[in-house]
Formats: structure tokens, sequence, C-alpha cells
């Protein structure tokens, strides 16, 4: 009786509207780009990790560690917003709640995919972190948080689903503690490793929650922009209202991040550490420089805030646009963040190290990359199609 009621109720929260060829095709065009992008990482387990990616031992991390931070940062901001929304139902931004808690859920298990494939043993991982754990360790509190929170998130979308409003804000806000701690964590991976200097110092953990909430206010407004646009159907006043509030978000938010972006790499020329002015100088006219001035300034801070201002906050299609562009900034500022504190070597000045190292990521890791996008994709279709219904409640407790 238990199974048939559950059924019943997730019976009811699918948009039928959503089941069409095309809905399908997509859907199972995504699963497949899962497959393939995920089986270039698996493939690393057979042949090896050092013959599948590019990373040495001089680099040890690449791209798929900074698509790691992208996805879980991401993920963060969603749950830091549902959180705030569901715990004071009385914002605006509370009629989008649901589905910023659903895609929140989708990017940590795309975080998980790519991190899952990037590190040579994960099943220790998962053993060892329950059977010795370590308290020392910020990679182990950092595990530990995102799968607590994770919990937290999964249970905390049941109680929406099933009606269980109590039980959603009490795990929701868990959850939401619990991913702003990681978070930090995450951040601390790199600012606690005095041997970089690009990464060490006290900034990056809060480096990283702003950036977490740049991400999830982008994020919103792009899936539920998307969201009405495969319906072909028009928002209420109630949802713009809360995309509004989420652009207000956007906007304050990307301010400070430039701001924050700005100072992070001045310090280091007014009296820092010599291998972390080196390590900014691989941003600023180096070999990271295109990525910086091009993608995360340009195309990440300054076209984004000028579509912002253009649309007065008012035209939903041009956030949503400003939003997908820092997304793009965001996810090359995480790339960028992990090539510049390991593209100076440790040993500069000895052995006749190189000034900078080599690393370009193999078509293998862009396979990972490609599958990691396509389980949000995935993700977000499926959430749109089996909970539509649960995502235009029109109330939020």
């Amino acid at each position: 009786m238990a199974n048939n009621s559950i059924a019943n109720i997730f019976a009811e929260t699918q948009d039928t509207s959503l089941a069409t060829p095309a809905m399908n095709r997509a859907t199972i065009f995504f699963l497949i780009t899962i497959v393939a992008g995920l089986s270039c990482g698996v493939a690393s387990f057979i042949f090896g990790h050092e013959a599948i990616y590019n990373n040495t031992r001089e680099v040890p991390w690449g791209m798929l560690i900074s698509t790691y931070a992208f996805w879980a940062i991401t993920s963060t901001g969603l749950c830091i917003y549902a959180a705030i929304s569901h715990l004071f139902g009385g914002t605006r931004m509370a009629i989008v709640s649901n589905r910023m808690v659903w895609m929140s859920i989708v990017c940590i298990m795309a975080a998980f995919a790519t991190i899952g494939v990037e590190i040579a043993s994960p099943h220790r991982m998962i053993i060892y972190n329950i059977l010795s754990p370590n308290p020392t360790s910020n990679i182990w509190w950092m595990g530990t948080l995102y799968g607590l929170a994770v919990g937290c998130m999964i249970v905390e979308f049941f109680g929406i689903v099933t009606g269980l409003a109590r039980i959603a804000v009490i795990l929701g806000t868990a959850g939401a503690i619990a991913e702003v701690l990681a978070n930090s964590c995450l951040g601390g991976v790199f600012a606690t490793l005095p041997s970089r200097p690009y990464w060490y110092g006290g900034q990056l953990p809060i480096y990283f929650l702003t950036a977490a909430f740049l991400s999830g206010a982008c994020a919103t407004i792009l899936f539920n922009y998307l969201a009405y646009k495969i319906r072909g159907k028009e928002m209420s006043e109630a949802v713009k209202n809360g995309v509004k509030s989420a652009g207000k978000a956007m906007l304050l938010v990307l301010i400070l991040y430039a701001v924050a972006t700005f100072w992070r790499l001045v310090m280091y020329y007014v009296g820092g550490d010599e291998l972390g002015r080196i390590a900014a100088s691989a941003l600023v006219s180096g070999p990271l420089s295109i990525n910086f001035w091009v993608m995360e300034v340009c195309v990440g801070l300054l076209v984004p805030l000028l579509l912002i201002i253009l649309s007065r906050l008012e035209n939903i299609a041009m956030m949503a646009f400003a939003g997908f562009l820092i997304l793009i900034g965001q996810f090359v500022a995480r790339y960028d963040l992990v090539a510049g504190g390991l593209l100076v070597p440790v040993s500069l000045g000895w052995d006749n190290a190189p000034t900078y190292l080599d690393y370009v990521p193999s078509v293998f890791e862009f396979g990972v990359i490609i599958g990691s996008i396509s389980v949000v994709c995935f993700g977000f279709l499926i959430g749109e199609r089996v909970f539509g219904k649960v995502f235009e409640q029109k109330e939020h407790h």
C-alpha cells in the first residue's frame, strides 16, 4: 500500500505536457552523452590515469578538479538560496525554490561524477572516509560534509514532493549549512598549501563562498528561463518577480566578485610572495592571459554586467543570457585558479626549472567534462518531466 501511495504521489507531480518526442530525444541524447563522456573517465581505471589524463607529478591536478569545484560551488549557491527561501517563505524567490533544490542535487551529482573518475581509487575514499576518518584533513571534511548535504537535500526534496513541509525546511537548512561548510573546506584544501603561494591564505574560502552566491543566482535565472522556454509558456508575475530577485542578487554579487578578483591579483604585486606573483602574472600576461582577459573578465564579468544594465532587471531572456555567460566565466575562473597555482614550479630557480610548466587537458578530460555537463542537462529535463508540477507550486512553507 505504501509503495502504491508513493507511486501515486509521484504520478501527480509529473508534467505530461513535456512527454513529447522532441523532449524524449533530447533526454536520450544527454543520457548517451553521459555514458560516452564518463566512459572516458572509466577508461582511466583500465589503462591508467597517467595514460588517459595529462596530469603529471609536477601538475597533479587539472581541469577535472576545476570542473568538480565549479559544479560543487554552483550546487552550494543554489542550496543556500533555496534554504533562505524555504526558511523565510515571504521572499520572492520562494516560488522558484523547489526547482533550486532539485538542481542543487543535480549539480552536486555532476561534481561527484567528475571527481569519481578523477581520483585513482574512489572506492577507497568511500570506505576509509568512514572506517578511518581524519578530522585534521580538509579533504575529509569536504567529502563528509558534501555527502551529508546531499543526503539532507534528497530527503528535503522528498519532503517537498510528499508535502512534509516541516521536514523539508529542517533538512533544507541542515543541508545548506553542510554545503556552506563543505564549500569552505573546498577552499581550505587550496588555502592551506603553503608550497603554493597563489592559493595560500585565508581569502580562498570566502572567495569560493562569493562565487557560490554568484553561480547560484545565475543558475536560478537560467534554469527557470529554460524551464518555461521548453514548455513554450510565459512566466507568471510571481515567478517573474522571483527571477528578478535572483537578478538583483546576481548583479550585487557580480560586483563584489569583480572587486574580490581585482584585489586577489593586486595583493601579489604589492609585497606578495614571488611564486605567487609569478602565478598571478600567468593570468595577467602569461599562458593563462587569454583565459583571464577574454573569458573571465570580458565574457564572465563585463558583458554580463552590460546586459544586466540594459535589461533593467526586467528582460528575463537577457538576464538568463547574462547568467549563462557568467557561468562560462566561472567555469574558466575555476580552471585558471587551479592551473595558476600549479603551473609555477615549486623548484623555480633550481635545476633550470622553467618559469611555467606545461599542461593541456587531454581529449579524455574534455570527454569527462562533456559528460558532467550532460549530467546536469539530463537531470534538468528529468526533473521538469517528473516533478514539473512540484516546481509550479504557488505557495511554499
